[in-house]
């Protein structure tokens, strides 16, 4: 009974990438249908029979039983605990409530973590699962494009502060991805597009030919194929850089300008539309620099207009007015990613090609900055 129950079915489409780490690797499975192959896929791991799925109340009502149903098709006792939802969220108070959640339900060292929801639970849920008894095993599925093409993927796990985004973390490699493409049917049009946005940011790091594939039809698109090929982008990085040291740095492109906006924007703001903005801001700070020709801020515009995101402020639909570009030059300064008294700008010079600015000149980021805040 178990053993056909818990068969993985091979789905000619499903895709598997392996990201080496220092400490070994993990396999990152692509493809439509994979939530319910969920148990399947522990039970030949040394763990504990019982699991603890971490989602959100948004996410909870669409997913949660598929995976507590292949979970226990599989033999595990699976304990479901649902945080809120929102990067309002995303703190060490949750953290505390996963962590009661844990230890009051006997979690112990063999005892797998999963992360069902976008890319908030993984940030979250991984930050509980490298601290609670110094570790438990983690295994991401990512329901938004964006935890599947980034957040999921490269270890990095952790919560915000008053003071920023993502002061308080820790690596923490996943045991496994299991990402399914199915629950983008799901999403909210909006919700794809800010996955889009890291997609576009990908094939200007390193592969163009994703930015071919996003203007792609709808109706057509080949998601398994988009997310494995915007996922390599990342994982041919984060391989020669485990642990943010230097090369890795590039996956921050547009970002400095993207948590500083969502910092003035008091979190209100999609991490997916801020960084669409950086992109652009990026690319108009590029030929500000000399480091590009005029035609790519045309490029990243294109990009982002037929991925359906906003091109400037106003097009969010926020209440509040632009803020005063030097506003956002002061909330870079809260940015963890800056080095002593330099703010690093990753810089596209051309599809496909970036590198790695710190001399850039207050002036000139005010003036790229005007481009978005409008």
């Amino acid at each position: 009974m178990g053993g056909e129950m818990t068969r993985v079915v091979q789905d000619a489409d499903m895709k598997t990438l392996w990201v080496r780490h220092p400490s070994g690797q993990y396999p990152i499975y692509i493809g439509r249908g994979l939530r319910h192959e969920v148990g399947a896929r522990l039970a030949g791991k040394p763990y504990t029979r019982s699991a603890f799925i971490v989602t959100d109340e948004h996410v909870a009502p669409l997913y949660s039983e598929d995976l507590v149903h292949s979970l226990s098709t599989a033999r595990f006792t699976a304990h479901l605990v649902v945080v809120p939802a929102g990067e309002e969220h995303k703190n060490l108070n949750t953290v505390q409530d996963l962590y009661n959640a844990f230890l009051d339900r006997g979690i112990d060292r063999s005892t797998p973590v999963l992360a069902l929801g976008g890319g908030v639970v993984g940030d979250i849920t991984g930050y509980a699962a490298a601290t609670v008894l110094r570790g438990v095993p983690f295994i991401q599925v990512p329901t938004t494009l964006l935890a599947m093409v980034d957040a999921s993927v490269g270890g990095k796990t952790g919560v915000d502060m008053p003071q920023g985004k993502n002061l308080v973390g820790a690596f923490k490699f996943p045991d496994m991805v299991i990402v399914d493409t199915e629950t983008l049917q799901t999403l909210p049009r909006e919700e794809v597009a800010c996955g889009m946005a890291e997609v576009i940011k990908h094939g200007l790091i390193a592969d163009p030919g994703l930015l071919e594939m996003v203007s792609a039809p709808e109706e057509v698109r080949d998601w398994p194929s988009l997310v494995a090929r915007a996922v390599q982008v990342k994982i041919d990085i984060v391989e020669q850089d485990p642990f943010e040291q230097g090369r890795r740095a590039v996956l921050n492109l547009g970002h400095t300008f993207a948590h500083a906006l969502e910092r003035v924007a008091n979190y209100k703001l999609r991490h997916g539309f801020a960084v669409g903005l950086g992109l652009i801001a990026a690319a108009r700070l590029a030929v500000l620099l000399g480091d590009a020709r005029e035609e790519l801020v045309d490029t990243v515009i294109d990009a982002l207009r037929t991925a359906h995101l906003p091109l400037c402020w106003s097009a969010l639909d926020a209440p509040e007015s632009p803020p005063i570009p030097s506003h956002v030059w002061e909330a870079m300064w809260t940015d963890k990613k800056r080095r002593g008294k330099a703010l690093r700008f990753i810089v596209p010079c051309e599809p496909g090609r970036v590198i790695v600015r710190s001399d850039v000149p207050k002036s000139l980021v005010l003036q790229a900055l005007e481009v978005i805040l409008c």
